[in-house]
């Protein structure tokens, strides 16, 4: 799952009701060692106990604050595809049941690991509305793929998606990563030309992030871990970007790139600040600009659905945390933050409230002014994270 999937963006309050559903199968086949989210290994879990109470929790979220036209929704892990066919089809069937109204041209995603994805399980997703695949691929050298703790190898990576394409899936994308142990700057040169060579519409590509309570963090903390230095980090980051460009994919995100009109609908709820549902273990959701987050173990989580909602936290969320956050995740798209939007969702004028990070950043040069609010400049993008930094506690410290 990527990072943004897993971080909370403080939902809005609004008329509307909410359009876009996360779901969190915590199952993997193995654990990733750079991976730090809810995830637990497949052997002797619980998993249809655990689709049964994610099903409960559906029934329980949806008779509290009832959906809109559902527009997206994305099933992310662990490792969603290691469900057994049957498992599948009960799981996509409760989705289906708990918020049957779908818009026509729903975004409907499932991240996939290779090696788990055989042509009975995917016609099984078709079949049960999934229409968008996100592929964790993260190398193309088997060598690097091992060092990261990964089961699958670059011959399951076209196995996987010469199946999902029988299976009737155009829709697709993969992930890769930067900043790998070991890795170089022509290894992912050519991680990149063998991924474009699949002309997908998507690619998702992030650097490593060494996240305590992993196997990575141990090993850096023992000065056992061989990163790439600074330097060739970003020249990863830079070659990763010409390269995507001159492929014609615009980058609308700091970590994504798409063909014209194929960018990831769902992440961008999270972007623009707006409501999801996060509904299963240790899932994040915001509605009614109220962030929670569920219970985590899998067993603790199938108890708590017994019980009711199952949640671990509950926050309500100020207007300026959220106008804040408003700031945070929008800079993440390279069109920027729209003072409309600012305006509409908060009833607020943007350049006031945020007059002196605003005029700071514009002035270092890390942020552009647009026709309706600011951008990352090209120097931002690079330096992304210094920009979030000045609105967190910008006007709520």
């Amino acid at each position: 799952m990527s990072k943004l999937q897993q971080q909370p963006a403080r939902g809005h309050q609004g008329s509307h009701r909410t359009q876009a559903v996360y779901l969190h199968i915590p199952f993997c086949t193995n654990k990733c060692f750079y991976c730090d989210f809810n995830s637990y290994v497949l052997k002797d879990q619980p998993v249809m106990d655990y689709l049964v109470a994610l099903d409960r929790e559906m029934e329980l979220t949806v008779a509290i604050n009832p959906p809109g036209q559902i527009k997206s929704i994305f099933v992310g892990g662990g490792t969603p595809t290691v469900l057994k066919p049957n498992e599948m089809e009960y799981f996509l069937k409760s989705i289906r049941k708990h918020f049957p109204d779908w818009a026509d041209d729903i975004e409907f995603s499932m991240e996939a690991n290779p090696g788990t994805t055989d042509l009975e399980k995917l016609t099984v997703m078709k079949e049960g509305g999934v229409n968008r695949l996100s592929f964790g691929v993260q190398a193309f050298q088997n060598d690097l793929l091992s060092g990261i703790g990964r089961i699958h190898n670059t011959d399951d990576v076209y196995r996987s998606l010469e199946n999902a394409r029988k299976a009737g899936f155009d829709n697709m994308s993969i992930d890769l990563m930067f900043g790998l142990p070991n890795q170089t700057v022509e290894m992912l040169d050519e991680s990149i030309t063998k991924a474009l060579a699949l002309d997908l519409p998507h690619y998702s590509i992030y650097s490593l992030k060494v996240e305590e309570n992993t196997l990575f963090h141990t090993m850096y903390q023992k000065n056992q871990l061989p990163l790439p230095h600074e330097d060739d980090e970003l020249q990863m980051y830079l070659l990763l970007m010409s390269r995507m460009k001159e492929a014609g994919y615009e980058q609308y995100e700091i970590s994504n790139f798409a063909k014209p009109g194929l960018h990831s609908r769902h992440n961008m709820t999270y972007w623009l600040n707006e409501d999801y549902y996060g509904l299963g273990a240790g899932a994040h959701g915001y509605v009614g600009r109220q962030r929670h987050m569920n219970i985590k173990g899998v067993n603790a989580y199938v108890d708590g659905v017994e019980q009711g909602l199952p949640r671990l936290d509950v926050n309500p969320i100020s207007k300026e945390e959220a106008m804040e956050d408003f700031l945070m995740v929008g800079l993440r798209v390279m069109k920027g933050i729209s003072r409309t939007h600012f305006e509409e969702q908060f009833e607020e004028q943007l350049d006031e409230i945020f007059a002196k990070p605003l005029h700071k950043m514009v002035s270092a040069g890390l942020l552009e002014v647009t026709e309706d609010g600011y951008c990352l400049s090209e120097q931002g993008i690079l330096f992304g994270n210094d920009v979030f930094g000045e609105f967190i506690g910008s006007i709520t410290s």
